[in-house]
């Protein structure tokens, strides 16, 4: 009786195991096909190019969407922004935006993707000037980048510059004097001469679909190992149990 009832628990334990790593292995799946969902929908906007007027970024309606934009209007006489935690070329840095405003009637201001910046040992921030006048900017609108699951305020520097760790807009209107701040952001074409070095690259600081796959294997096979051994150990315990003749 005691054997059964080890066994049980013994089968409980392994049925609970299993079913972690089952959801782990179901939940690294989902995530590779929304980001290759994500690659998809940005390199079919690359392809066509077909223009939109940079009032699309404030349809919040498309805010998780990809769309090439353009237009003409200024950059605010606001502070930058600049996006920490952000690799590129297997180097630290940030990644700097300006908030421009379309000259378009009754669109939003948007946040500007100018290119990254690497940080100095000291963690000193880079300055990003204001680009002067009006200009004619063209480039993909896009989703802010990803973030963690704790939003922390903007903090801001002793030369006024925003340091973020998230760029959504509710979380930087206040910090930026703006009664309305676009959901999507504008990945400026790297062929304009303004800003700094920049791709368009929609995955820039996170994890490849091609790996989660690879993660989803491994839960999944750490699920089968866990069958195996218990099927393993059942058979055992058993075989013990059967009186010898």
């Amino acid at each position: 009786m005691n054997r059964r009832r080890t066994a049980l628990i013994g089968w409980i334990l392994a049925v609970a195991v299993m079913a972690g790593f089952v959801a782990l292995g179901a939940w690294q799946l989902r995530r590779m096909h929304e980001k290759q969902a994500m690659l998809d929908a940005a390199q079919r906007a690359l392809e066509r190019r077909e223009a939109q007027p940079l009032s699309a970024a404030g349809d919040a309606a498309r805010s998780r969407a990809y769309d090439w934009a353009a237009g003409e209007g200024v950059f605010a006489e606001t502070p930058a922004v600049l996006l920490d935690n952000q690799q590129h070329a297997g180097r630290s840095g940030v990644r700097a935006y300006r908030v421009f405003q379309p000259v378009s009637r009754g669109a939003n201001p948007l946040l500007v993707e100018l290119g990254w910046l690497p940080l100095r040992g000291d963690r000193r921030m880079p300055q990003v000037p204001r680009p002067p006048g009006r200009q004619h900017l063209e480039g993909l609108l896009a989703p802010p980048p990803a973030h963690g699951i704790a939003i922390a305020p903007a903090a801001k520097q002793p030369d006024g510059t925003l340091l973020a760790t998230s760029l959504e807009a509710s979380t930087l209107q206040q910090a930026l004097g703006q009664a309305q701040l676009a959901p999507r952001v504008l990945r400026l074409d790297p062929a304009n001469p303004l800003g700094f070095e920049r791709d368009l690259d929609v995955l820039p600081n996170t994890i490849p679909p091609e790996r989660h796959l690879g993660y989803a294997v491994q839960w999944f096979a750490l699920a089968l190992a866990v069958l195996v051994t218990a099927l393993v150990l059942s058979f055992r315990t058993s075989r013990r149990s059967k009186p010898t003749p």
